[in-house]
This record gives structure tokens, sequence and C-alpha cells, in this order.
């Protein structure tokens, strides 16, 4: 059994657009939004069952330290290393606030009964596709991010939409990279 490893990226602060600090809660900590998976620690390779080797499902994914403040969350996974530049493998928004994870083998359905909706990947369907690379070891980001607002997207709506409807609306991100290499 592999342990959990939580990996902090980045935090920003809640930006208020009234100016007035001492209302919004200045000095307490920032809140530090962290993303984890049961099945593999980060920089670390995941499991032949979540790749295109095995079941060709999603892994297990938690977090904790949603800022206040939090309408909705997002997930994008991506491999850079793609010979074609990088390929889109996951695509998840409109994730309540809160929600603390997503479970391994998670739906391929557009949309669930909590809203949560996907969108398309580079396969071109919804749902994850899991690692796949036609050579040598890839990485796989695994990305997070609370937002001040829901997002008024159509089910299916790609990581580029995703990623321009989220501007100027990301509380924090975390992430989570994993490796993988094929057996031949």
């Amino acid at each position: 059994m592999r342990g959990r490893m939580m990996v902090v990226v980045m935090v920003a602060g809640l930006i208020s657009g009234s100016g007035d600090a001492g209302a919004s809660g200045a000095g307490q900590a920032p809140t530090e939004l962290t993303l984890s998976s049961g099945a593999f620690n980060h920089g670390q390779p995941i499991p032949s069952l979540y790749t295109c080797d095995g079941q060709n499902i999603s892994p297990p994914l938690t977090w904790s330290g949603v800022p206040d403040g939090t309408k909705s969350l997002a997930l994008i996974a991506d491999d850079p290393d793609a010979p074609a530049g990088t390929f889109v493998h996951w695509v998840v928004y409109s994730i309540p606030p809160s929600a603390t994870g997503l479970q391994g083998g998670f739906t391929t359905d557009p949309r669930t009964p909590d809203g949560t909706q996907q969108g398309k990947t580079g396969f071109g369907r919804t749902g994850c596709g899991g690692p796949c690379p036609p050579s040598g070891s890839h990485r796989y980001f695994f990305k997070l991010y609370a937002l001040d607002k829901e997002l008024l997207l159509d089910d299916g709506a790609t990581a580029a939409e995703l990623t321009e409807a989220m501007q100027g609306h990301i509380l924090a991100q975390a992430q989570l990279m994993g490796t993988y290499r094929r057996k031949r």
C-alpha cells in the first residue's frame, strides 16, 4: 500500500475590492490548499491500474484547505511531455466547495447529481483518460483550483475554455505530479 503525500503548490490570497484589509481577516494565516492521492506519492509512478495498461480509470484524489470564499473547485490533469505538446487527460469543474476529493474510478458522465461537470479531454471524450505515453517516462500533473465564482460552462468544455473562464477567479491552487512509463 502506498502512503499519501500532500503537495502545496501555490496559495493566492483573496483580494478585496473594497480596500478594507481589516474587514477581510488581515493577520490570519492564509489557507494552504493541498492535493494528494492514496494511489501514488508526488513525483512517484502512477500504478498501472490507472493507466491504459490497466483499467484506465481515474486515481483517487483528496484535498484539504479550501479557502473561505470558494464557490467552486476545478481540476485539470495533463501531460506536458506528450510529443505534440501538452495533452489533456481530465477536465473537471463546478465541483462543490464542500467536496474533499474525487473517488478512484470517477464516473465518465458529463455531469453528476451534485452538479460536478466534466469536460472533453485530448481523447475527445469526458472522464479521465489514464496515462498512456507512446515512449519513455512522462509526467502527469493534477492541478486543483479553488475559485471565487461558480463557472457557467456547458458540459464538455475543453481545458482551454476552463482556463479562460477561471482567469481572475483563482483563490488558491495545488498540484500533484505522478509519472508513468509503459511496460512493453
